[in-house]
């Protein structure tokens, strides 16, 4: 199976900048920041976020180790299962980067069937809530459900518009830096 990861990112600030990878301190500055701007869909995340983000990156770890993933780092870089346009409009200058999958051992990634937030928070009882695949698991799901970007890009039947993948490794990563 051949599926494409992307990352979406702002021009001019560069690719796989992480505010999990900062102190709590560092994080809440630019976090503040980016509200106090106004310019991108981040600037709408509200006090909690940085918290919330940490605890679930956290669940999300835990059960992708149960699964046999074996993460390097303590928190996941952001890419997406196949293009979504949508995740462009969330920057003034938008970037992207492609990468195939097979470059990620099954080890180092692992899937929301959704954004991570949407899927670990959003109580309408749907078999792929709360959950974090493998690579094997989300070949399954997708072929059960289809992807998000091409039944809900719009977001009218929904929280999911992209399958979202968490890289917990970073070399493949440095090669895009």
């Amino acid at each position: 199976m051949k599926y494409d990861l992307y990352h979406y990112f702002e021009q001019d600030k560069g690719p796989f900048r992480n505010l999990s990878k900062l102190s709590i301190e560092q994080a809440s500055l630019i976090s503040n920041q980016i509200r106090t701007e106004g310019r991108s869909f981040a600037s709408q995340r509200n006090d909690n976020y940085l918290m919330i983000r940490r605890e679930l990156e956290r669940q999300a770890r835990d059960q992708f180790i149960c699964k046999g993933g074996k993460p390097r780092n303590s928190y996941p870089h952001y890419m997406t299962l196949e293009s979504c346009k949508w995740l462009e409009s969330w920057y003034s200058n938008p970037g992207r980067i492609s990468i195939d999958w097979n470059e990620f051992s099954k080890e180092s990634i692992s899937f929301t069937y959704g954004d991570l937030f949407p899927t670990m928070r959003y109580p309408d009882g749907k078999a792929y809530r709360k959950q974090v695949y493998n690579k094997d698991e989300i070949i399954e799901i997708i072929q059960e459900y289809g992807l998000p970007q091409e039944w809900n890009s719009n977001g009218e039947n929904g929280p999911e518009r992209y399958i979202e993948v968490q890289i917990w490794d970073e070399e493949i990563i440095k090669r895009y830096l």
